[in-house]
């Protein structure tokens, strides 16, 4: 992942850590010794951070490992200062796998806490109360169990991108339509920002950066859905670009700048005996220019690692490799033989044509009518992705 550090792998998901989390940890040390005027404080105050973002770890896991249940792979997990972030592939649209993924997180944290409250009473000792337990010298483990609680108690809060908007989310879309489950819950959850950025004017600023991200992440999220639900059920093949230019591995790239500036594509499929072999981005294309020149073969540059399409596949999943790729091209084979070019562009100009549509109530494209997403269904008709015990 760009701009973060490889830590290692666990249950076959890669975990890294961004930069600016080692920033955390420089902080937290430097105030601890501060403070205490001593070393070993400032260790302490480091070592109960990476514990921290251990349970974060663990919390992530249980949401990758419940999803992989479903045959939804987790691309990675990542640790930002403001907690970690897990890249499914894709989230369930069947709303009881969604809820299960969702409260497996806090679940985790929930056994952490409960095992943690077992040994102190094994220990003889009570569970403090919060406040003295997570100041200085407050105890390790009663630390952690109080940490536990606190990120249970802030996940199930019913506003994106926490679990608990997801919980409602999938709770509403038991009873009604996934797109008005996610319209709901965004409005309810962006309500709970305003509730958060009021009170963080009378008291905690951190309540202003807090209310922002959840606006944020909720607009984010219903703007995903509505573009998801505008393109289920029209195949690719009804979209995709079906008279396109092609380089060869041994051409130089001044043939794909011709190409570019005579308005044909901005990314190019790469062919070699009428097979795809690679993909030139315009931006890899730039950037090669400035640092090698116009001379240089398509080979060297092109990106070797794409995703693919079929023609027959819904717009709706393929939508989703776009939004995840690195490239915003995507080549559509059939038999083997390539058919065509999917491309954001062309696909955001249909999201614009849909929307327009929505607006006057009008049917979809292609007899479909945007604002519905359907159940995922296999090649019988039968609901796809139902939870597995």
């Amino acid at each position: 992942m760009g701009w973060s550090w490889r830590l290692g792998r666990i249950a076959g998901i890669d975990i890294y850590v961004h930069p600016t989390f080692l920033i955390l940890l420089a902080w937290v040390g430097l105030a601890h010794y501060l403070e205490h005027g001593n070393v070993a404080e400032a260790l302490g105050g480091i070592a109960f951070i990476l514990s921290l973002f251990g349970i974060i770890i663990l919390h992530e896991l249980g949401h990758a490992l419940t999803a992989r249940r479903y045959g939804i792979r987790t691309r990675d997990i990542t640790l930002l200062p403001i907690g970690g972030v897990a890249r499914l592939e894709r989230i369930p649209e069947v709303p009881s796998q969604e809820l299960l993924v969702a409260l497996a997180g806090p679940a985790v944290n929930v056994v952490i806490a409960f095992l943690i409250f077992v040994g102190l009473h094994a220990m003889g000792l009570s569970v403090r109360p919060a406040d003295s337990a997570l100041r200085a010298g407050g105890g390790f483990l009663q630390q952690m169990f109080w940490v536990n609680v606190m990120l249970v108690v802030f996940n199930l809060v019913p506003a994106f991108p926490m679990d608990g908007g997801r919980v409602f989310r999938a709770l509403l879309a038991m009873r009604s339509d996934y797109l008005r489950a996610t319209q709901t819950a965004v409005a309810v959850g962006q309500g709970i920002a305003i509730l958060f950025g009021l009170l963080g004017l009378l008291s905690n600023p951190f309540l202003i950066f807090i209310a922002l991200f959840v606006w944020l992440a909720g607009a984010q999220e219903a703007g995903l859905v509505t573009a998801r639900s505008a393109l289920a059920g029209i195949p690719v093949n009804r979209v995709m670009i079906q008279e396109f230019r092609s380089l060869a591995p041994d051409e130089p790239l001044s043939r794909a700048v011709a190409d570019v500036l005579a308005g044909f594509q901005q990314d190019f499929p790469v062919m070699e005996d009428d097979r795809v072999v690679g993909i030139l981005t315009r931006n890899d294309l730039v950037a090669a220019l400035g640092q090698q020149g116009s001379e240089t073969p398509v080979g060297e540059v092109m990106q070797r690692e794409f995703v693919m399409a079929s023609p027959r596949e819904m717009l709706q999943t393929v939508f989703e490799r776009l939004q995840n790729g690195h490239s915003r091209t995507i080549p559509v084979l059939s038999d083997g033989r390539m058919v065509g070019l999917l491309t954001a562009d062309n696909v955001a100009e249909l999201l614009l044509i849909q929307q327009a549509l929505r607006s006057t109530h009008q049917p979809g494209l292609f007899g479909s009518f945007p604002g519905t997403i359907e159940e995922p269904r296999d090649s019988g008709g039968k609901p796809r992705g139902t939870p597995v015990c």
